[in-house]
């Protein structure tokens, strides 16, 4: 602690560094574990509310608005106020939440509860982003990447912990999950300390950092590329998070908890790949990996509505692990394109992304209801060849990327 050297301090700040993207990561997982939970527990909540697919789609598409609402709105809040211990607070939005979810008797209250815990999404994701660039130490898309894999990782053990815990118990036994947000507020009021000391330090930095030789036309023309790459990665994800489960029920008829571990398999496979895709862009540059996500991952869903029981496990494990590389790698590019405004950029893609998700939903829900849940798969299929617009986005250069 005493050495006047240079390399010591930078060595403990790199151990700063994974100390807070581990922190903010494990938050993650327990926030998308939470929430995981509403996805998971559709079939239970179908059969005691006497659910159409319609009405499934509509609880996810409360959730995912009021999350993709308010995060572009809680970004650009930020970027001019930052605002510390609202990841703790937001936690509490989401505690809220699962206690009305586990509460609830009528479907308007589990619509409040889809709400409150949307809410508490919106606030935390936007500034965790943010905790993680600035705990980067300059490489963005691992940090990123680790962020990330906290809440995939969360999300993948919601339907093991529904069919352990919340499908033998009921609905009731949701309330259980309390104690993992009460952890999560903790663990992320500790973080808000450390961002606030990080504050003043970052200033300068961030009114020096670096930009780019794109006129605003490009910038904005780029941006809208991202966007319709989200749009196809969380449409067509939309379709497994939320009707997996139904899918394999009905078309090789293997009970609920059976159909879960399925699920579990495939948002395994999206944290893993999501681990990946940050570091790897770091390396290659980001619009290599976001080819070889977006568009490379059309065979696989092409072929998965035809395939047998056998083969649908091991196809969607290759669709999500090639499908969930993306994501840090189009974040980290959009923050490149619009330096200085990381939450705003931050709020508008998990938004957008949640939004896009929400909106797929609703919508697939419809399209199983009338045609059928197999109709699904067959038209989502062809979402991926969105990635030719990819073509369209602009060479930022490794150098650039990885500032």
């Amino acid at each position: 602690m005493t050495t006047t050297t240079t390399a010591p301090p930078r060595a403990d700040s790199e151990r700063t560094g994974f100390r807070v993207l581990g922190a903010i990561s494990f938050s993650h997982f327990l926030n998308d574990m939470i929430q995981s939970l509403i996805l998971a527990i559709y079939p239970l909540l179908k059969s005691s509310f006497h659910l159409s697919f319609a009405q499934i789609g509509l609880i996810t598409l409360t959730y995912q608005i009021t999350a993709s609402l308010l995060q572009p709105v809680v970004g650009l809040y930020t970027d001019k106020r930052p605002q510390p211990y609202s990841l703790a607070i937001g936690m509490g939005c989401t505690l809220v939440g699962l206690l009305t979810l586990a509460a609830a008797t009528d479907y308007p209250t589990l619509l409040l509860a889809a709400a409150l815990i949307g809410t508490g999404s919106s606030i935390f994701h936007p500034e965790s982003s943010r905790v993680a660039r600035m705990a980067s130490g300059g490489r963005h898309g691992l940090a990123q990447s680790i962020f990330q894999v906290g809440g995939n990782a969360g999300s993948a053990m919601g339907p093991l912990l529904a069919a352990w815990i919340i499908i033998p118990q009921g609905q009731r036994s949701v309330a259980w999950f309390s104690a993992a947000a009460l952890l999560a507020m903790v663990v992320l009021w500790k973080i808000g300390g450390w961002y606030r000391r990080q504050q003043r330090a970052r200033k300068t930095a961030a009114r020096t950092a670096p930009g780019h030789a794109l006129s605003s036309r490009q910038v904005t023309l780029a941006v809208g590329v991202l966007l319709m790459l989200i749009f196809s990665k969380y449409f067509y994800l939309s379709s497994l998070t939320s009707y997996y489960t139904f899918y394999l029920i009905h078309k090789f008829q293997l009970s609920v908890q059976s159909a879960q571990l399925y699920l579990f398999v495939f948002l395994f496979a999206v944290a893993a790949g999501t681990l990946l895709g940050g570091p790897i862009g770091d390396r290659i540059g980001r619009k290599r990996v976001i080819w070889g996500s977006i568009l490379g991952v059309a065979p696989f869903t092409l072929l998965l509505p035809h395939a047998s029981l056998a083969w649908t496990g091991p196809l969607t494990f290759i669709i999500g692990f090639i499908l969930a590389s993306a994501f840090s790698a189009i974040l980290v590019f959009a923050q490149e394109l619009l330096p200085g405004k990381i939450g705003a950029v931050s709020g508008l893609f998990f938004g957008f992304a949640f939004g896009m998700g929400g909106i797929g939903a609703a919508a697939l829900g419809r399209l199983a209801d009338v045609y059928g849940i197999d109709m699904v798969y067959q038209l989502c299929a062809f979402l991926p060849l969105i990635g030719l617009l990819t073509a369209f986005l602009p060479d930022l250069g490794r150098r650039a990327e990885k500032r």
